[in-house]
């Protein structure tokens, strides 16, 4: 009798995969030339009447519902002899399997991914990335139970998860669903570095040709690897996975239980902004390890695949560890101080042009961020839990070494959270504050009041002098003019993209969507429209010609000022001792400045 390639496959995979696991995934990749897929479940046996099987409707890591189940075509579901079940869709992302006795269940799909920028699931003739929680449908009864997924991939093909591997290098098994769809899956056509961090194994691999020094990123990563132990005191993995995309324009990262996804344009590693935007990402989600896949708010524990799962506490997830990302590569002598305060400068500048800092605070930026769409009115009307998260860390991490003389940092909360809130608990705002009380003998509720559940707009000023630092502008004491008018950016595109509110644009009367034509009488391109209102000064008013709704309006703005050239951070000329010691409490470094306030290095 002649046997098939593929039941070989299926015998040689399967006959271990049922002592090894209870829910068995197959997913066959050999024909991927077309973003396809198919996708095999084998569930325990059921006695229930009904069978849910669900796909999620978000992935971990981005706070908003997609349309994941869009990529599901012939779905079937059979019994343990093979025969068909019925079934019928019941929600976005629910299948209901109907059973007339108990029975194993099989359920098989088409599986769509085409889409790699969303970091769930793309399939082409080089590879295969793929998140669990856009390719492998679940059942809530068995949610807990062993998982294992088999791969047939063409030949040539390696692949990496954070997941342990089965019998061969394309299995892997679970403790259940969560661990996989928190372990994605590389394979393809890659390249694969491994090495060893203060006791633990790390692996890298690359997918896509770039402008890469894989030797200098090891490097790097192996340094940032072996710092974590300023903040925490211990590891919540044995292995950790990095995963790179060199890809033709789609950026972006996710973190994962044990592993992380990166996204960056092929050639945007070589320059040293590129560069230092790939590591920090790294930094970034590897933090991430501790807070938000070890630790975690209330709200998200545990994950509910299927709805929108709402916490207040969303900024200490993502900006604390924005907050904590640099800090790390600073210690660990991946970036120099200078670089550093570059990035901290940047930051403060945004937050001073952000009017939506008046109006939302960070508590409510993080329960509306499941529907923020940004863009003109999320500016003007509200903050961003990874920025404005930032900003309020630096303030509570300030308050902490004042407040304790310099003995405890914003470190200490997230190593108490870690020690005493680890998965499956989840920690909530009175949790928080009892920390904040325990560390500083102080009520905290005033100033969490002040920070987080009300808008907020720091004395950066005060806070920094607090470290020696001095906020600085190019040109000294020159202004320039200021209009609160910000074009698309598109090429030759005189459409405004943002209007700042209550700016002198926003006051005379312009709108987002309006076009400019011309200032002055005279036509204005997208190229020259900074430098034509450079030809001004602060106090002139100036006619704008424009389009708004296809009709031709003139609106007078009478043009404000603001400080000339980029801000800056430096330190304070002749800093003193207590000064110098705010900032190696603050960041572990010593002072990094001469005696002007300029870097030493």
């Amino acid at each position: 009798m002649k046997v098939s390639k593929l039941a070989i496959f299926t015998a040689g995979v399967f006959f271990s995969a049922n002592s090894l696991a209870e829910v068995n995934y197959q997913i066959d990749l050999t024909h991927p030339q077309h973003h396809l897929a198919t996708v095999k479940v084998s569930f325990p046996k059921s006695s229930a009447d009904v069978l849910t099987v669900n796909l999620p409707v978000w992935r971990t890591g981005k706070y908003a519902v997609l349309p994941l189940a869009d990529g599901i075509r012939l779905f079937e579901a059979t019994d343990n002899k093979g025969n068909p079940l019925t079934w019928q869709r019941s929600a976005t992302g629910e299948w209901q399997v109907n059973l007339t006795k108990p029975t194993e269940v099989n359920v098989s799909y088409q599986l769509y991914a085409n889409d790699l920028g969303t970091r769930v699931r793309h399939i082409d003739n080089t590879h295969a990335y793929l998140d669990a929680s856009g390719v492998f449908m679940y059942s809530p009864e068995f949610r807990d139970d062993n998982v294992k997924v088999a791969m047939k991939v063409p030949k040539g093909w390696d692949s990496h998860s954070g997941m342990k591997s089965g019998r061969n290098s394309h299995t892997f098994i679970a403790d259940n669903y969560d661990v996989l769809i928190d372990s994605p899956i590389e394979t393809g056509i890659n390249t694969h570095y491994s090495f060893e961090a203060d006791g633990r194994d790390y692996e890298l691999v690359f997918w896509g040709e770039g402008n890469y020094d894989a030797k200098q990123v090891v490097e790097d990563l192996t340094k940032i690897s072996s710092t974590a132990s300023v903040i925490w005191d211990d590891y919540p993995f044995e292995r950790y996975v990095y995963m790179v995309h060199a890809t033709s324009g789609a950026r972006g990262a996710t973190e994962h239980l044990n592993s992380t996804i990166i996204q960056l344009p092929r050639f945007n590693f070589r320059e040293r902004k590129d560069y230092l935007r790939f590591i920090s990402t790294a930094s970034h989600e590897f933090i991430h390890t501790w807070n938000v896949k070890a630790y975690r708010p209330q709200g998200l524990v545990p994950y509910d695949y299927q709805e929108a799962s709402m916490t207040e506490l969303l900024w200490m997830a993502e900006g604390s560890t924005s907050y904590f990302q640099n800090q790390l590569l600073l210690r660990a002598d991946v970036i120099t101080p200078k670089e550093f305060f570059a990035d901290l400068a940047k930051r403060v500048n945004s937050n001073m042009h952000k009017p939506g800092r008046e109006v939302q605070s960070v508590s409510e930026a993080s329960l509306n961020e499941w529907t923020n769409t940004g863009g003109d009115y999320a500016i003007n009307h509200g903050v961003n839990i990874y920025s404005e998260g930032y900003l309020a860390s630096l303030s509570l991490d300030f308050s902490l070494l004042s407040d304790t003389e310099l003995t405890h940092s914003y470190r200490d909360v997230h190593r108490q959270l870690y020690r005493d809130f680890k998965l499956p608990k989840g920690y909530n705002v009175d949790d928080v504050k009892g920390i904040l009380k325990n560390i500083s003998g102080k009520d905290y509720q005033p100033w969490w009041q002040q920070h987080i559940t009300s808008p907020f707009s720091l004395d950066f000023d005060s806070m920094l002098a607090k470290a020696g630092l001095v906020i600085r502008y190019g040109k000294k004491d020159e202004a320039t003019v200021y209009s609160g008018l910000r074009l698309t950016g598109a090429h030759d595109d005189l459409t405004l993209a943002h209007v700042s509110r209550n700016s002198p644009a926003w006051n005379a009367g312009v709108v987002v969507g309006d076009e400019i034509v011309a200032i002055n009488g005279l036509k204005v391109t997208a190229a020259g429209f900074k430098k034509r209102l450079e030809d001004f000064k602060p106090g002139d008013e100036i006619t704008v010609s424009l389009f708004n709704n296809d009709q031709l309006k003139q609106i007078v703005i009478t043009l404000d000022e603001q400080p000339k050239g980029e801000l800056s951070i430096k330190g304070i000329e002749n800093a003193s001792t207590q000064q110098k010691a705010f900032l190696k409490a603050w960041l572990g470094i010593d002072w990094p400045f001469d005696e002007e306030g300029n870097f030493l290095k």
